[in-house]
């Protein structure tokens, strides 16, 4: 089983630089990590403010091609792995992941629950429509979506309240950030297939310093120690990691990835094992 590696570059709706530059610095280390040489898609372009709609039929192209990514890789045995800077690419990879692999969970890990929609946003950012989208709890104009109850929520302490009260329609299963998150996280995904989307700013705003931090988040160790016990349990389906960054020097980026490349550290190795529960 091999590996498709593949670098989102293309802008959704990124508003801020840093997650920019954060998917510029880390999709290399990625790379060295897993051995693997990156296709990348689209380029880097400077963020800008536009509402949801606009950002949706702009990034149209760019969304059907993470999706494509996505069934090429699955249809052909390997596991994907995307690196981007906004959430909503998800739109198109977690219906493709239903699609071909029904069997599998998502485990969603994420400061926000990424769970708005056209009438609860407040801001009009599609990046926090995102899992919203994919399940369908709207229509963004793309085929398929992941069954709610097939989405673990993890790791989340930042909803709106409409967003909030979405989530507790849904059959979606929402998991705070505490000490018993990873005991819960096990439980909810109970051995099944996984595919992981991990945005970054779940890390505590110590370790991850995210373009919208939200306090009390789990530590590097933590977040080490939880996909360590996923990767025990469960298949690795595939990843795809959101590098929401709040700083835009460098050097700041840099030490911030490297806590984030050492936290994932379980997923790499589940990725080279081939993706299959190591005992």
């Amino acid at each position: 089983m091999g590996v498709s590696l593949i670098s989102l570059s293309c802008r959704i709706s990124d508003r801020a630089l840093g997650p920019v530059r954060g998917v510029e610095a880390f999709s290399p280390l990625v790379a060295e990590r897993l051995g693997e040489v990156p296709r990348k898609i689209g380029s880097a372009v400077e963020p800008f403010e536009a509402g949801w709609a606009d950002d949706l039929a702009a990034a149209r192209g760019c969304l059907l091609e993470a999706g494509g990514q996505v069934e090429d890789a699955l249809a052909a045995g390997r596991v994907p792995v995307l690196v981007s800077s906004d959430c909503a690419l998800a739109l198109t990879t977690l219906p493709t992941v239903a699609r071909l692999r029904p069997d599998a969970r998502v485990l969603w890990l994420d400061a926000h629950g990424d769970f708005n929609t056209p009438d609860t946003t407040a801001s009009g950012y599609l990046g926090g429509m995102a899992l919203a989208g994919a399940c369908r709890a709207w229509e963004s104009g793309f085929d398929g979506e992941m069954p709610a109850e097939r989405v673990v929520l993890a790791g989340v302490r930042d909803l709106e309240a409409g967003e909030r009260e979405a989530l507790e329609r849904s059959a979606v299963t929402v998991i705070g950030s505490s000490l018993e998150t990873l005991v819960y996280v096990k439980n909810a995904l109970d051995r099944a297939p996984v595919f992981v989307h991990l945005d970054l700013d779940v890390l505590d705003p110590q370790d991850f310093p995210a373009w919208i931090p939200a306090e009390g988040g789990l530590r590097g160790e933590k977040l080490y120690d939880l996909l360590e016990a996923v990767c025990d349990e469960c298949e690795l389906v595939g990843l795809e990691v959101t590098v929401t960054c709040g700083p835009t020097d460098r050097l700041e980026i840099q030490a911030a990835t490297s806590t984030a490349l050492h936290a994932m550290g379980p997923l790499f190795d589940a990725v080279k094992r081939g993706a299959r529960v190591s005992h």
